[in-house]
């Protein structure tokens, strides 16, 4: 990631504000497994919301670039042989290089810090237009989201940077049970344990010495909730939080479908490995999507796009959300992964079949037949293939 601070520099050149230090340098915050302060942020833990905001407003008065903001993809237009752009509910588009960036899959599972939104759309069509799918079965779960069942706020996340000034994870009866900055897997395997062990669904997060003016939409969106982060812990418990995996693609953000790019959180570039380290996804974002825009814009058109196929996106229903949840959740087995390979959505089941291959435990998937690590997995990514074979291969 060499390539990343001149991301964060192109990011200030465009007006992106990030906060800064009495001394007027970036300041750079600690989250989980990393060794020093390395991340920057803006507002506490509103980075996304000063991005996102700052480069559609760049995108909007961009004239080259035509929006069309009411409409949706329903499927990739593609013969199998390569992508021709994409079908919407508004017409065909047609581009010699269609580039996904549709987000992830994390809200596959009904326990989840994401929107509805995030359901792996992208990764689906994507698949249906003929291109390989990698690394399913790694999904990263947040230890610290809100447990509050049925209110809107269960599964909101809290974030890491919290933990990295000072809050600290509690049992029931009250003590520390963790080292809060351990990779995300190690402190959401100790929840487990602990959740396991004292019989409960939700341990503790104490805030209490952190100053609520640090993370002001933190403490807000607490009190919101009902809570009283200042006076007393709150109530966490791990969530669906980030997919590792998704579109194959290379370090263009080439997938294996010709003239077709992915980007961000749909695509696999194998940098996060099985455990994305905190903040790291930021990162890949603006390098990988900055390299596909530079190779795309030197496809050449296709001839004669074939005519559209039948298929087109469904979303999955709330009993897959249910199924992906209880069957491929942060623990593993292998009857309920099985049971999971009959799910009418095609990534659920995909996810499942991934899962299934894989066995060992690693980052973001735990198996409960097969608890340790193995070596001769070790660089060794899972295929989804175009035809729904499964296949093992190994990082170049």
């Amino acid at each position: 990631m060499d390539e990343a601070p001149g991301a964060v520099h192109e990011l200030l050149r465009r007006g992106v504000v990030f906060d800064r230090d009495e001394d007027g340098e970036l300041s750079l915050g600690l989250e989980g497994g990393h060794t020093r302060r390395r991340i920057v942020h803006s507002g506490g833990s509103a980075t996304g919301h000063e991005i996102t905001s700052k480069l559609a407003a760049m995108v909007a008065a961009e004239p080259r670039i035509e929006v069309l903001e009411r409409a949706s993809m329903t499927a990739l237009w593609s013969g199998g042989e390569r992508c021709h752009g994409v079908l919407t509910d508004d017409g065909r588009i047609v581009a010699a290089a269609t580039v996904l960036a549709t987000g992830g899959a994390a809200a596959l599972w009904r326990r989840t810090s994401n929107p509805w939104g995030a359901i792996g759309a992208g990764p689906t069509m994507a698949a249906a237009a003929g291109a390989d799918l990698a690394d399913l079965e790694f999904c990263q779960f947040h230890p610290t989201a809100l447990f509050l069942p049925g209110t809107r706020f269960d599964g909101m996340l809290i974030t890491e940077a919290v933990r990295g000034e000072g809050a600290t994870l509690l049992d029931a009866s009250g003590r520390r049970f963790t080292d809060e900055l351990a990779p995300r897997d190690a402190v959401t395997a100790a929840i487990l344990d602990r959740l396991a062990a004292d019989g409960t669904e939700a341990v503790s997060l104490d805030l209490r010495g952190l100053d609520p003016a640090r993370f002001p939409n933190v403490f807000d969106s607490l009190a919101e909730a009902g809570l009283r982060p200042g006076a007393e812990p709150v109530p966490v418990a791990p969530a669906a939080h980030y997919t590792m995996g998704g579109v194959a693609v290379d370090l263009d953000g080439r997938s294996s479908l010709p003239g077709l790019y992915a980007v961000g959180e749909c695509s696999c570039t194998g940098l996060h490995g099985a455990n994305r380290l905190a903040s790291n996804s930021l990162s890949e974002c603006f390098v990988f999507g900055g390299r596909a825009g530079v190779a795309a814009l030197e496809e050449k058109p296709a001839p004669g796009p074939p005519e559209p196929g039948e298929w087109r996106f469904q979303p999955p229903t709330e009993a897959t959300r249910e199924a992906v949840w209880s069957l491929a959740g942060p623990l593993r087995r292998p009857e309920q992964l099985e049971e999971l390979l009959g799910d009418p959505y095609p990534l659920a089941a995909a996810i499942a079949a991934c899962a299934l291959e894989r066995r060992e435990s690693r980052g973001g998937h735990l198996r409960a037949d097969f608890p340790h690590l193995d070596p001769g997995l070790d660089g060794v990514r899972i295929v989804r293939g175009t035809g729904g074979e499964i296949r093992r291969e190994r990082w170049d």
